[in-house]
């Protein structure tokens, strides 16, 4: 059964596992055969339409309307930069900076055109652990950055910090593959440490702000706790 972060009468919002796809694609129709719409609709008894995107791998808040006629008025608020969404990743790496901006231009999938992206992120926490994981360092540094996306690029964080070299644990496609398998054999983590932890939009109807928040998965939390940061400071996390 998924977890119902919020409801009203034509929006709900989920905290979908990773590794669940959002809807039925080409490429997982065989893989796959549960997918976060069906499940959502057969848990409520009501057809919904998601109205923004979340990668397989990602965990987090998702949104979806109740009836088509909302899907165009909350879209334009994404549309518009107006939903701020956060989002939680372990990196490698610990950033210079505390607090800055990702702002190269990322290459459109389908057009191959640049296309602006900003992200802006700070670092939370950062811990070392005692294993060389990459053949160079007697120990291995890692950060939990928090990110604020302001364009919505493909992949556009994944990319990101991969462009700088922050890569995501866990992250099969843009991530770096040491890092990988060394928290695989590690702490055998399968998943990526990707999460969208807030959603703030006003109503489309109500006009009140509305904050959605999806607390960590456990396998997420327990990695943080296995190199160093601890579990208050976990829980913490706003």
């Amino acid at each position: 059964m998924l977890e119902i972060l919020y409801e009203d009468a034509g929006l709900i919002a989920i905290n979908k596992p990773a590794g669940l796809l959002v809807h039925r694609t080409r490429i997982a129709a065989e893989e796959q055969h549960e997918f976060a719409i069906q499940m959502l609709r057969d848990q409520i008894g009501v057809h919904v339409h998601p109205v923004h995107r979340l990668d397989r791998a990602t965990s987090g808040v998702l949104l979806f309307t109740k009836n088509r006629e909302l899907i165009p008025l909350v879209e334009k608020e994404f549309a518009v930069r107006r939903v701020k969404k956060t989002y939680l990743a372990l990196v490698r790496g610990v950033p210079r900076e505390a607090v800055g901006t990702f702002d190269r231009p990322l290459e459109s999938e389908r057009s191959k055109r640049l296309q602006e992206a900003i992200t802006r992120f700070k670092v939370l926490f950062s811990a070392e652990i005692p294993f060389d994981t990459t053949g160079r360092y007697p120990s291995s540094r890692y950060a939990l950055l928090e990110l604020s996306p302001e364009t919505g690029r493909t992949h556009q964080i994944r990319r990101h910090l991969a462009q700088a070299r922050h890569y995501i644990i866990g992250d099969k496609k843009h991530g770096d593959n040491k890092q990988n398998k060394f928290f695989e054999s590690q702490f055998k983590l399968q998943k990526m440490l990707l999460h969208a932890h807030t959603l703030e939009f006003t109503h489309p109807i109500e006009n009140e702000l509305i904050r959605i928040k999806a607390e960590l998965p456990v396998h997420f939390r327990a990695i943080l706790m296995d190199i160093g940061i601890k579990e208050e400071e976990v829980s913490n996390l706003s």
